[in-house]
């Protein structure tokens, strides 16, 4: 069985209870599968990048043929603000429909006029957002070439700046290392694993040091960052005095240097091929 994620930030909990460790989140629009329904108003649910997590049920529109023909419309993602509001005409005195984080996505009906874009929300209402809020939703990599696909997954993980850091969080609410990481290369088209690991199975190998370029990713015990060239790189840090979005450097002669992670670098992966 499959469901539609109905609400901006969907939880996915570590056990179908509220008073538990949240592992993920799933954005608005997103299809996930229902694997077992193990307590009243609970769903463990598998993603679309396959992470599993226990869901609330009323975040959810549950129901295969819902699920299958929301996945055959056209959409947008909201991408270029934080959130934003779907309203009821294309113009701000509208009345709000349903709210969204960066990585929603909205079917679109249409194309945009006088700066709105006419929507469809996954409970089959029509709204409208403004259009220069959303941005292509990328299924396979947004750029041919790889020097512009390295610079795109910069670009987004960029995005995040300014978000605090949530443990399982994966919106500009709230982000952890993976969540940033993952979200970095979803928005271009590109699904990795969720976790701050190199798994098997997922488009990320391991490199050599020494090879590593914009784009790739930094892995560190239990953490993940993104490389940003020259020896930065931005990540998410629950970190006392960063807590959250930040760029630190790999140099030591940079101010902001990291000597604790710089000395603990394990891994270098990539989705690029050598």
């Amino acid at each position: 069985m499959k469901a539609i994620v109905n609400t901006a930030v969907c939880p996915l909990k570590a056990e179908p209870k509220w008073e538990c460790t949240l592992v993920d989140e799933a954005l608005y629009g997103m299809v996930v599968d229902i694997l077992e329904e193990p307590a009243p108003g609970w769903a463990k649910v598998r993603t679309h990048y396959r992470y599993e997590g226990f869901a609330p049920t009323a975040l959810l529109r549950i129901g295969d043929e819902g699920a299958l023909a929301w996945e055959s419309l056209s959409k947008r993602v909201v991408r270029n603000k934080n959130c934003c509001d779907v309203l009821s005409l294309p113009k701000v005195q509208g009345v709000l429909l349903q709210s969204l984080t960066r990585g929603g996505a909205l079917a679109v009906a249409g194309e945009a006029e006088n700066g709105w874009q006419k929507v469809r929300l996954a409970d089959g209402r029509e709204g409208y957002v403004q259009a220069s809020i959303l941005d292509t939703y990328h299924t396979s990599p947004c750029c041919e070439g790889e020097a512009g696909l390295r610079r795109a997954i910069a670009e987004a993980a960029m995005l995040y700046q300014g978000t605090h850091y949530r443990w399982g969080g994966k919106s500009p609410l709230g982000i952890d290392c993976s969540g940033l990481a993952s979200m970095a290369y979803m928005l271009c088209g590109i699904l990795i694993y969720r976790d701050a690991n190199i798994v098997e199975g997922f488009p990320i190998h391991e490199i050599p040091r020494e090879r590593m370029q914009t784009g790739d990713l930094l892995f560190f015990p239990g953490h993940v960052a993104v490389y940003l060239g020259e020896g930065r790189y931005c990540h998410s840090t629950g970190k006392a005095g960063a807590d959250g979005f930040t760029v630190n450097s790999l140099n030591p002669g940079d101010p902001d240097f990291r000597k604790d992670l710089a000395e603990r670098l394990s891994a270098v992966g990539s989705y690029f091929q050598f």
